[in-house]
This record gives C-alpha cells, sequence and structure tokens, in this order.
C-alpha cells in the first residue's frame, strides 16, 4: 500500500502513545481517523489534538475484550465511514509485572484479555467485513521485543506478545490472496501510558492480583519509558513497512544482538541429524507427502466450490 488519502485507519489504545503517534502520522498521510480507547478522558484530549492538526478524526469508548462492543463499534465506523478499514492497528495493550508464581487468575485474565484476546476481537470482528469489501488493506499488530523469550516478571506480557507474533506472520501467510497485508511491529520501549495500565484494569479484575501496582512501583516504570522511543517515529517506521509490504517491523537495533544469542541458544538446543538421520529423513517425506496431498485437497475442494457458486447463479 503505497498511497493513505481517503482510506480509514482504526487504531485501538488511540487516544496515547504508539496508537495516537499512528493516529498523528497516517492522519497527516491522508487517512482518516477512529480511534478507539477505553478512557474517554484521553479519547476526548486526543481528539482535540489530531483536529487541530487538520486530522479527521472520530473517537470510540471501547473495551476492546468486549467481543459484542467491538461488533457496535465495527457498525460505528461503517456508519460514520461508509464502510470497514482499509488499515487496521491493533495497538492497545497492558502490562503487569511481578513473580510468575504469585500470578493469579484474574492477571492471567486481564491481560490476555487485552493482549491477545482484543487482538482475536479486532480482526475477527474486521477482516470478514475488509475481504467483502473488496479494497487493498493491510492489518498491523503490536507485539514486543519481550515476545520472543520468557520472563519471570513479564511472563503474562511475554506469553501474549509471542501470541500475537505468530498469528501475525499466520495472517502474513493466508491475507495477500485477497490483497490485505500483515505487519507485526516489535516495540522494545516506548514514550506512552502503559505504566499506568492498571489505572484501566476491571474491578472484578483488580481484586486479587499478584503483582505490583504501587505508586513507587508505577513511578519506576514511568521512569523507564520515558526513555523510549517517541511513538511518531516508531509510526513513521510502521508507515514504510506498509508501504513496503513488511512482515516485520524491528526498529530497535539496540536489541539485535540480544535476540540473536537467544535464538542461537534455541538453534543450539536441536539434535545433530546424525543421531538420527534416517528417522528424520522418514519424518521429512512424509511431511512432503502430507503438503502435496494437502495442497491436492485444496484445489480440488475450490474448485468445486466455483462451480457450486456458478451453478446457484
Amino acid at each position: 500500500m503505497k498511497e493513505f488519502k481517503g482510506k480509514v485507519a482504526f487504531i485501538t489504545g488511540g487516544a496515547s502513545g504508539a496508537g495516537f503517534g499512528q493516529a498523528q502520522v497516517f492522519g497527516q498521510a491522508g487517512c482518516r481517523i477512529a480511534i478507539a480507547d477505553i478512557r474517554q478522558d484521553a479519547l476526548d484530549d486526543a481528539a482535540v489534538r489530531l483536529r487541530e492538526e487538520g486530522i479527521e478524526a472520530h473517537t470510540i469508548r471501547l473495551d476492546i475484550s468486549d467481543r459484542a462492543a467491538y461488533a457496535e463499534a465495527a457498525d460505528e465506523v461503517d456508519s460514520v465511514f461508509g464502510g470497514p478499514p482499509q488499515l487496521l492497528f491493533n495497538t492497545a495493550g497492558v502490562n503487569s509485572f511481578g513473580p510468575l508464581e504469585n500470578a493469579t487468575y484474574e492477571d492471567f485474565d486481564w491481560i490476555f484479555g487485552v493482549n491477545l484476546n482484543g487482538v482475536i476481537n479486532g480482526i475477527q470482528t474486521f477482516l470478514p467485513r475488509m475481504i467483502a469489501s473488496g479494497r487493498d488493506g493491510h492489518i498491523v499488530t503490536t507485539s514486543s521485543m519481550a515476545g520472543f523469550e520468557g520472563s519471570p516478571t513479564a511472563a503474562i506480557y511475554a506469553a501474549t506478545k509471542a501470541a500475537v507474533f505468530n498469528l501475525m506472520e499466520s495472517y502474513a501467510l493466508a491475507l495477500p490472496k485477497y490483497g490485505i497485508g500483515a505487519s507485526v511491529l516489535c516495540p522494545a520501549s516506548i514514550r506512552s501510558n502503559i505504566a499506568h495500565a492498571q489505572q484501566t484494569r476491571p474491578e472484578h479484575l483488580a481484586k486479587n492480583s499478584g503483582f505490583r501496582s504501587d505508586e513507587e512501583f508505577i513511578e519506576l516504570q514511568h521512569q523507564l519509558y520515558s526513555g523510549g522511543m517517541d511513538p511518531v517515529v516508531l509510526a513513521q517506521h510502521v508507515k514504510r513497512a506498509i508501504e513496503n509490504d513488511e512482515l516485520y517491523v524491528l526498529p530497535y537495533p539496540e536489541t539485535k544482538e540480544g535476540i540473536q544469542a537467544h535464538f542461537n541458544t534455541i538453534l543450539d538446543a536441536f539434535a545433530d541429524l546424525d543421531s538420527d538421520r534416517e528417522g528424520a529423513d522418514q519424518r521429512a517425506r512424509a511431511f512432503a507427502e502430507y503438503r502435496a496431498k494437502a495442497a491436492r485437497s485444496k484445489a480440488a475442494h475450490e474448485a468445486a466450490s466455483t462451480g457450486s457458486a456458478a451453478l446457484a447463479n
């Protein structure tokens, strides 16, 4: 996608941080912007700031973990903009820190509900509408450098980010035939409000937590993120990735060495081929045969479906 003027962009977490940076960059590129956020006061402030920049902006208060509410939000986008977005940004995310062994079900439910289920809800809600529109499109989901390896204190967050990273790799394989691209953004640190994410935690999931949420710890996190990448700069990296149809958006060179070492550790753990050459060859042949049969079955199924559709018409 090279041209953004007139296209509709739907951005979760769009009232601040990375999401607001995306609203600014793509709005300035000519997109019509819909920002969704759970905080009404932040939405109101963001709308004023975007409109002062001459950006067309519509706000929707949305809990992305609520599927029914997401469907209503999609209907609202259709009503306001005359159709679904061509650009979907799954940017909203939350985090909480503490020893993994102290985690509660509520900690898992909250972080998974937003970071993973929120992404699933966004794609499941909008993708069928995007495909039906017949227009080109692109989906960008924010993962994290944390998604590449485990963490003793941000384990739940890291697990959700690993899941959405893998999910976007799969969409990148599935969606090109519809003219829809897929990218996964992996930030290390952004100047954002994620340190204050606990303020958005629903009451029924906030009563029982094994993680820290005291003011001193929040301030420490705020100091960490205050040194992160500017959201506008990060969004510019995302824009270039969309323009070049790139899957991976990794604009943090200082993290490359550590990630390389981590993956080298994984590669080094593989058994040597000579330890089971005959078994490896047998398994490889079986998998190749499976792929070939699956491809023939898919082609036959698609041909039958096309024939049935032609008869129906």
